[in-house]
C-alpha cells in the first residue's frame, strides 16, 4: 500500500533530510586517504544522535551500523570496517535518519584523493542520472518516467545501470511501496501523487550491472568487479514539482 504524506508529515521528513544532509555535509570534509569507515561511522551516529534522531539503518533487519559503506566494487549495503581507505578509491555513504517518527535517506559518493578520470566521469554521470530521474518526479507522470530517463542517460553513456536493486517510497517505514527501478517504460507503472515521498537511487557501474551477495547476507558486489557509484536522494511529490528533502 502506498502511503501518501500530508503537508506537515513531509515537514517533518525535510527536517530528517536535513540532518541526513548534515552529516553528508561533514563527510565530505573529512573523506581522505586514512580514514575508516568505522570512523565515519562512528562520526555519523554521533551527529544524528546529537540533533534527537537515531540511525535509521542500525538494527535495521539485523544490520549491525549507522552507515553503509560501499567501496569500489561495492554496489551497496556494505558493512564498515577498519579498513583505511587510500588514494585512488571511490566510497558510497548511504546514510538513513529516523526523527520525530519519520525517515530521510540518502547515499553519496565520494572520491578518495585522486580518482582515475574514468572513475570522475561515471560519478558525474550518476550525480546527473539522479537529477534526470528527480526531473519526471511529478504529479500525473508514472514510475517507469523515472526509470526510463536513468536507464536511457546510462545507456547511452555506455555504462551499467545496476538492476538488482531499486529505490524506494519512504516515510514511517524505511523501505515502503511503491519500489522505484532506474529502468523503466514511459507511461509505465503507478501514477505519482501529491505526497509520495521517494528514494531514487540510481546505481552505475564501469562494467556489467549484476550483481552477487556475500556470506554475510548483505554486502552485494558487481559480478566482474567493476567499479559502482550512487547518488541518492529523498524526494516529495508536491503541487510544485518534486522537492528534495535530503539537503541542507
Amino acid at each position: 500500500m502506498i502511503i501518501l504524506k500530508s503537508n506537515e508529515e513531509i515537514e517533518i521528513m525535510r527536517e530528517a533530510g536535513r540532518i541526513v544532509a548534515e552529516c553528508h555535509a561533514m563527510l565530505s570534509e573529512i573523506v581522505k586517504p586514512g580514514i575508516t569507515t568505522l570512523e565515519m561511522d562512528r562520526l555519523v551516529e554521533e551527529k544524528i544522535r546529537s540533533k534527537g534522531a537515531v540511525p535509521s539503518f542500525k538494527g535495521h533487519h539485523g544490520f549491525t551500523a549507522s552507515i553503509c559503506a560501499a567501496k569500489n566494487d561495492v554496489i551497496c549495503h556494505g558493512f564498515p570496517d577498519s579498513v583505511p581507505l587510500i588514494d585512488g578509491d571511490v566510497i558510497t555513504i548511504d546514510i538513513g535518519a529516523f526523527y520525530q517518527g519519520f525517515h530521510g535517506d540518502s547515499g553519496w559518493t565520494y572520491a578518495v584523493g585522486n580518482v582515475s578520470q574514468e572513475i570522475d566521469d561515471l560519478m558525474k554521470a550518476c550525480h546527473q542520472s539522479l537529477f534526470l530521474g528527480i526531473e519526471q518526479a511529478v504529479i500525473g507522470n508514472r514510475i517507469g518516467d523515472i526509470g526510463f530517463v536513468i536507464d536511457s542517460y546510462a545507456e547511452q553513456l555506455g555504462y551499467g545501470n545496476v538492476k538488482d536493486f531499486t529505490g524506494h517510497g519512504i516515510g514511517r517505514e524505511l523501505w515502503e511501496e511503491p519500489e522505484v527501478p532506474h529502468y523503466g517504460i514511459k507511461g509505465k507503472g503507478v501514477r505519482l501523487k501529491k505526497g509520495m515521498v521517494l528514494a531514487i537511487e540510481p546505481m552505475l557501474t564501469l562494467g556489467s550491472w549484476g550483481a552477487y551477495i556475500e556470506d554475510d547476507g548483505w554486502t552485494a558486489r558487481t559480478i566482474d568487479h567493476s567499479i559502482c557509484v550512487q547518488y541518492e536522494h529523498t524526494v516529495a511529490i508536491t503541487e510544485d514539482g518534486p522537492r528534495i528533502l535530503t539537503v541542507l
